[in-house]
């Protein structure tokens, strides 16, 4: 189970890897994420009908560890569902007022929690047999009434809480570097309509950008060869709106895949057609 365990997260990882988060398609692409991560946590829980630890330490980690992280991610994607779902339509001021209150949420969350939240982040292991053995749930401690409703094969009294505390955590990376993000957005906006009455944007997948990117850098024909692949990105993050943060990651990535160009080979069959259609 353990080793079963680590190759999900293994996988999930490289597929979050590869989403832009913050790309005009999060909305489906979320929602996709929220689908697979319930088919795999719900398969888990069958599992676990008839599946026997074979001794306390490895239940511990399966639900201190391994389930938290993966129920943890469903409840990020679902939760950056409803934000964007939700947000309102209107000047930045608006929407900053809104990501603030979602990021007002978390602190009211953490400070909740604070005792526990302490005792996981210290990595702790005085409590575990209490908190992440099932059938050890004391409703006197635990304070969260969805317990009464958990599968008690699938759950203890805190696995769900520390996946909350990993989904917010995220939360909180993401919501401040959507604040931030309005504010360069506001800025290049404001300068572009200097030049253009309509903002130029990227609508496409950040990768593909990425690729494009490294592509051009490559062929030496930008500045005759003279520039850092940093320095270009950040100029094509500027002119097409889109933080392209973490492009290395995305290259290393990008190498790995089968097909390596594969953006590339799209523009060529793009091009090929409106050739042949005119």
């Amino acid at each position: 189970m353990k080793k079963k365990l680590a190759n999900i997260l293994s996988e999930i990882n490289l597929e979050i890897d590869e989403i832009d988060i913050y790309g005009y398609d999060i909305i489906p692409v979320s929602l996709a994420m929220v689908h697979r991560l319930q088919g795999i946590l719900s398969d888990l829980r069958n599992d676990l009908q008839i599946y026997a630890f074979p001794s306390k330490e490895e239940e511990i980690y399966f639900f201190k560890n391994q389930k938290p992280e993966l129920l943890g991610r469903l409840l990020y994607f679902h939760k950056i569902y409803r934000i964007e779902v939700q947000c309102p339509t209107g000047s930045n001021d608006v929407i900053r007022l809104y990501l603030n209150k979602e990021l007002d949420s978390l602190t009211y969350f953490f400070n909740r929690n604070l005792d526990f939240y302490q005792y996981y982040r210290s990595h702790s292991t005085v409590h575990d047999e209490l908190y992440f053995l099932r059938g050890k749930v004391d409703f006197r401690l635990c304070t969260d009434s969805a317990q009464f409703d958990k599968d008690p094969n699938f759950s203890t009294g805190y696995d769900y809480k520390v996946a909350k505390i990993l989904a917010n955590e995220m939360l909180r990376i993401y919501l401040n570097k959507k604040l931030q993000k309005l504010e360069c957005d506001s800025y290049i906006e404001e300068k572009q309509t200097i030049a253009t009455k309509t903002p130029i944007r990227f609508t496409g997948k950040k990768n593909a950008l990425i690729e494009l990117g490294y592509a051009l850098v490559s062929s030496g024909d930008i500045n005759h060869g003279n520039i850092e692949i940093k320095e270009f990105m950040e100029y094509l993050s500027s002119i097409f709106n889109i933080d392209l943060g973490g492009y290395y990651d995305a290259y290393i990535a990008m190498k790995e895949r089968k097909d390596q160009t594969a953006y590339l080979k799209k523009l060529e069959e793009c091009l090929a057609k409106r050739m042949d259609e005119k």
